[in-house]
């Protein structure tokens, strides 16, 4: 049959009396008779099952397959004039959006690991109950001694926190003993 809108020789799926349906005609009759005979609703959460809502469907999973058609390639595809009227059908799903956050990395550089100093000395005499401190945060330049560290509201005013701990020469050298000796070993967050 000569398609109305390009003049080309087409297949119609549903035909009667070498005419194509009526979308009316399809929409109307043969969906919910189709709908009937599978045992499926006529209607979901978006509303009616209707010819237009398959051509809908199959431009959104071809858009979010493993291989996806290009907007433009789908704009082509479903014959429309502008990008625009595609974008209304390539709805990206959750999976797809997920993927493309994870694939972008923005987490992986996000992630802050830093070094904890743990004085097990501290921890196993008790004095850690009484609070003392006995995990230090390595900031670079000083320790914090902050438990909840990663909570911390005023990073970077450290040198005025009360758990800011100067980083002396002395003290480090016994924690270096201290690591070596009695198994105080950094950990990573």
């Amino acid at each position: 049959m000569l398609d109305r809108k390009t003049a080309e020789h087409v297949h119609s799926l549903f035909a009667h009396r070498a005419r194509p349906a009526s979308k009316h005609y399809i929409n109307e009759t043969i969906i919910p008779m189709l709908c009937c005979k599978a045992g499926v609703s006529t209607a979901d959460v978006r509303g009616q099952i209707t010819s237009h809502r398959a051509r809908s469907t199959i431009a959104s999973q071809l858009y979010n397959a493993k291989e996806p058609m290009a907007l433009f390639e789908l704009q082509e595809w479903l014959g429309h004039r502008t990008p625009e009227a595609t974008a209304h059908y390539a709805k990206i799903t959750p999976n797809i959006l997920a993927r493309a956050y994870n694939d972008a990395g923005y987490f992986a550089r996000n992630v802050r690991t830093i070094e904890v100093l743990i004085d097990r000395d501290a921890a196993a005499s008790g004095a850690a109950s009484s609070g003392e401190p006995w995990q230090y945060f390595d900031l670079g330049h000083d320790w914090c001694t902050y438990t909840f560290f990663e909570q911390c509201q005023h990073r970077m005013a450290c040198a005025r926190c009360d758990f800011y701990t100067r980083r002396t020469p002395a003290r480090v050298s016994c924690w270096r003993r201290r690591r070596t000796f009695s198994g105080c070993s950094p950990a990573s967050r």
